[in-house]
C-alpha cells in the first residue's frame, strides 16, 4: 500500500517537473547563436519550413529511445526482487 502511494507521488512529481520545464522552453529556445539566427531568417519561408521539419525528424529517434528505455524499465520494475 505504501509503495503504491510512493509511486503515485513520484509520478506526480515527475509530471509537475515536466510541466515546469515545458513552460520555460520558449525563453530557452532563444539561446541560439547570432549566425544561426541570421542564416535561418535569411532563408525565407521554405527554409524555415525545412528547419521545422528537420527538428521534428531529429526528435523522433530521441523520443523513440526514451520511450523504449522507459517502457523496458517499467516492465521490469519488479524483476529485481
Amino acid at each position: 500500500m505504501k509503495r503504491s502511494l510512493t509511486i503515485r507521488f513520484a509520478v506526480f512529481a515527475a509530471l509537475c517537473l515536466f510541466l515546469a520545464l515545458v513552460s520555460f522552453a520558449p525563453p530557452a529556445a532563444a539561446q541560439g547563436c547570432a549566425m544561426c539566427y541570421q542564416n535561418a531568417s535569411a532563408s525565407g519561408p521554405q527554409g524555415a519550413q525545412a528547419l521545422r521539419h528537420g527538428i521534428l525528424i531529429l526528435m523522433l529517434p530521441t523520443l523513440t529511445l526514451f520511450t523504449g528505455i522507459f517502457a523496458l524499465i517499467y516492465r521490469r520494475r519488479n524483476v529485481a526482487r
